[in-house]
């Protein structure tokens, strides 16, 4: 696995959580809490917005913080990564890249 692979699992269990959340509104404790908000169906479209905006603030920032670009928990520290087998996943700075070609050019 490389860095970008490794992105793009992020990316597309945000695209998943998503389309859980609202496909059924009864699957998921999220879906339930919407559901019971009784919105129209522009109101549930700024819904889907947020979630979707919340989802790929969080991830992002999770994935800055793996790359040592932004902090979590108030550090800020490159941290090393490995796939199962053993073979480091990226190189300072490379998840970063992939991060922001995932999550904010694909809008």
């Amino acid at each position: 696995m490389n860095a970008k692979e490794f992105v793009e699992l992020f990316y597309t269990e945000k695209n998943n959580m998503l389309k859980m959340y609202f496909s059924n509104l009864k699957d998921t404790e999220v879906g339930l809490n919407i559901g019971n908000l009784g919105l129209t169906t522009e109101q549930m479209e700024k819904m889907h917005s947020i979630i979707d905006t919340v989802l790929t603030d969080a991830m992002y920032s999770i994935l800055l913080g793996l790359d040592g670009e932004a902090t979590i928990g108030n550090v800020q520290q490159t941290y090393k990564l490995y796939d199962e087998n053993g073979c480091k996943i990226s190189n300072c700075g490379e998840i970063e890249q992939y991060a922001y070609e995932y999550f904010h050019e694909n809008k």
